[in-house]
């Protein structure tokens, strides 16, 4: 027991811990068939009680580290899919959440299909952070990736939760069939009244793999930045509460933030719909089960886990200044071009030949 405490103290202080984020995915299935969407064959759903075992499991841990800490490490379960609403205990899950909002927040990832007023007063009864939905560009190119009508459907989602008062947050998957449309998300994310829009970059894994050429070269990473920077500075012409982040991987490039650095493995790690432990949805590397092993073991022994918690020269980032604070910038990404997550985002046009 000393020695598996000693553990926790040395992750949680060696590692600078200061929060720790759960991404749940609670199934595969879903009901759209996005173009660039990462999902493979869908497997069957867990149980209820599955769900509630691995509940418990992350509640553990977080209690080991705020015992291991000197300040209240927040705590934090993000649900989503597949979609997450295709679940008939959904809300059971979130009711159970609600009752221990003082230990944790929550918050949900969804395409927005199902959400209607109704569905919008459930959810503003029991309190999530926020509710996050995809937007992909302008009408005809986000209908294109998520299907006829989706987009129509997403911004009656949106107004459908503004109206019940939940806070909702728009993300932009950018590749290079849509990633010069932002400006027209982040303008209808202004509209509606939104609290943030977002966007990342398309990492080619899992249903997704055979897409590498949708992914950003560096130069057209920069157009990207350069347009969300403009669209950024809107606020300042134009009040508006809406934010237009750009906190993500190589986006201070363009922004006025401190260099993003991956927490996935320290800060995040994902549990996939049948209960396997991976640290990142888009770095699909499995850690273990959580059906057969418990979190705080894996969490605190695998291999792979502890590597990507360590501190490193990525491979290619020697001469650049920002090289431990933004430790090579999207690591899934290069992940998933070269087979290495410590070399160097291959968006990065910082990067020397």
């Amino acid at each position: 027991m000393e020695s598996i405490n000693q553990t926790v103290t040395d992750t949680v202080n060696g590692h600078g811990q200061r929060s720790l984020l759960l991404q749940w995915h609670l199934t595969e299935r879903c009901d759209h068939a996005c173009t660039h969407c990462y999902q493979g064959n869908p497997p069957d759903d867990i149980s209820h009680d599955a769900l509630l075992n691995i509940l418990e499991q992350f509640r553990a841990l977080v209690r080991r580290f705020r015992a291991a800490s000197t300040s209240r490490i927040p705590a934090h379960i993000t649900v989503t899919g597949g979609e997450p609403l295709l679940r008939c205990d959904f809300f059971d899950l979130l009711e159970r959440f609600h009752s221990l909002r003082r230990e944790f927040s929550f918050a949900i990832l969804t395409n927005g299909s199902m959400i209607d007023e109704t569905t919008a007063q459930c959810l503003s009864r029991l309190k999530p952070g926020f509710v996050q939905v995809s937007m992909e560009g302008s009408p005809s190119t986000h209908d294109s990736i998520r299907g006829a009508g989706d987009y129509a459907r997403v911004v009656n989602a949106i107004k459908c939760l503004k109206r019940a008062g939940v806070p909702v947050l728009v993300s932009f998957t950018a590749h290079r069939g849509n990633f010069r449309e932002f400006a027209h998300v982040a303008d209808i994310g202004r509209k509606l009244g939104v609290r943030r829009v977002w966007a990342d970059r398309f990492v080619p894994v899992g249903g997704a793999a055979g897409q590498r050429e949708m992914v950003l070269s560096s130069a057209e990473t920069d157009e990207l930045l350069a347009i969300m920077s403009r669209s950024r500075k809107k606020r300042y012409i134009l009040p508006c509460s809406t934010e237009i982040a750009m906190q993500r991987a190589l986006q201070f490039h363009a922004g006025d933030g401190r260099p993003y650095r991956c927490q996935a493995g320290n800060e995040l790690i994902t549990v996939m719909a049948d209960g396997t432990l991976v640290p990142c949805r888009r770095m699909p590397v499995p850690v273990g089960s959580l059906l057969q092993n418990s979190l705080e073991e894996l969490y605190l022994e695998s291999p792979l886990l502890r590597q990507l918690r360590e501190e490193y020269l990525p491979e290619g980032c020697e001469s650049c200044f920002y090289n431990q604070a933004c430790r090579g910038g999207l690591r899934c990404l290069a992940y998933a071009m070269s087979g290495a997550f410590n070399t160097a985002d291959p968006g990065c046009s910082w990067v020397k030949p």
